[in-house]
């Protein structure tokens, strides 16, 4: 069903979303799961397609697109099918990463990663989680020293998104330890740096396919013009660039959502029970009925969002709200619909099965929710 939030060039876009979808993501998705990894040719595919990289100005290979529209067009089509991995991929490549390079990049930065990024060539990570600091970032231990026109970085990050295939990783390092909040840098390391080496691919409820790793940095050395912004200035860069990511978030759970409905209205009206279609009991109906106004109102919110990050005016708050609704919806919809599948809903060769399992995460990265209600109370209080 076509949303008064798209115009035709939109649905120009998600046609050929759709045909890359079911060429190069669907006969592929089970094995993924199975060896909890995306195939390069897939980024490589996504490149060719024109699907990554949609900010990126012309001058350093991308189309120059700053209507996030085009990027929920993705986000639906992969939630229809139940990508979760990849949508996840994807969206800290384009809502996470590549913000960064463009916006805080030289123009040297900018003509090295970005045109491999667009292309699919390139995979980016942002690496700020660590063992012992996830929401507060403040206790992040990870350093980095100067040394002539060297930095040294030491330390170790975890729950790394991307962090399996990363070309590069966007790391957060603490670089004065006397400055509180003003003490820490970003920094590019590249794969192939001395010192910098993977550890496992960790083990998830959900999300199976895409590669979160932890990383490991001993006595890693990257040149001067690696550092990314304005030393000092990363929390400033961090939460000037949150409620991109959080309204991203709450997309990929509008759109999980929606699908999981769309999955169980399929289900419901074709299997029977007692004689007669699971969908004709009153039961289903309330069930159903109160799932899809949830993710109507949802729908409505994400989309004054979605409005709002387009002319600049998307605030942390609002975009906190955003998040924090958006992933209760999502699983509390997705949990009433399993319910409807009975039995082969517990299979993990349902979607609504993945979908499930996929969602619990949405609550926890990008600031827990638990910090999305803080960020809302205190705005809405003036009390800290």
């Amino acid at each position: 069903m076509r949303r008064d939030q798209y115009d035709e060039d939109h649905e120009s876009f998600r046609r050929i979303v759709r045909e890359f979808v079911e060429r190069e993501v669907l006969p592929h998705q089970e094995r993924w799961e199975r060896d909890h990894d995306i195939d390069r040719a897939t980024w490589l595919a996504a490149g060719k397609q024109g699907l990554l990289g949609l900010m990126v100005p012309p001058e350093y290979g991308g189309p120059g697109v700053d209507d996030y529209r085009f990027r929920c067009v993705i986000m639906e089509e992969l939630g229809r099918v139940g990508a979760g991995s990849l949508t996840a991929g994807f969206s800290l490549q384009d809502d996470v990463a590549i913000p960064y390079l463009v916006d805080l990049g030289t123009d040297e930065q900018r003509r090295r990663w970005l045109p491999g990024m667009v292309s699919g060539q390139l995979i980016g990570a942002v690496a700020m989680t660590e063992p012992g600091a996830g929401s507060d970032l403040q206790g992040i231990r990870t350093t980095a020293v100067r040394d002539g026109q060297q930095w040294v970085i030491n330390g170790s990050k975890t729950f790394i998104t991307n962090g399996g295939n990363a070309d590069l990783a966007i790391v957060v390092c603490r670089t004065d330890p006397d400055a509180g909040s003003r003490g820490f840098s970003l920094f590019v390391v590249e794969t192939g740096t001395e010192g910098f080496e993977r550890g496992r691919r960790l083990e998830k409820l959900g999300l199976h396919a895409q590669d979160t790793a932890e990383l490991f940095f001993d006595g890693v050395r990257v040149p001067a013009e690696n550092l990314l912004g304005t030393e000092g200035a990363a929390f400033q860069h961090l939460m000037e660039r949150l409620p991109r990511e959080r309204l991203n978030i709450a997309m990929q759970a509008y759109s999980a959502a929606r699908a999981a409905i769309d999955w169980t209205v399929e289900y419901t009206t074709g299997r029977t029970a007692f004689g007669k279609p699971i969908a004709s009991y009153q039961n289903t109906q309330f069930e159903l009925a109160a799932a899809v106004t949830e993710v109507d109102v949802l729908e409505a919110f994400v989309d004054k969002a979605v409005r709002a990050l387009n002319d600049g005016s998307l605030t942390a708050v609002d975009a906190a709200k955003a998040k924090l609704w958006g992933s209760e919806v999502q699983n509390r919809v997705i949990d009433r619909c399993l319910q409807l599948f009975g039995g082969y809903g517990y299979m993990y060769e349902y979607p609504i099965c993945r979908a499930f399992a996929d969602a619990r995460v949405q609550r926890i990265y990008g600031g827990t929710n638990e910090v999305m209600k803080l960020i809302i109370g205190r705005d809405l209080t003036g009390i800290r």
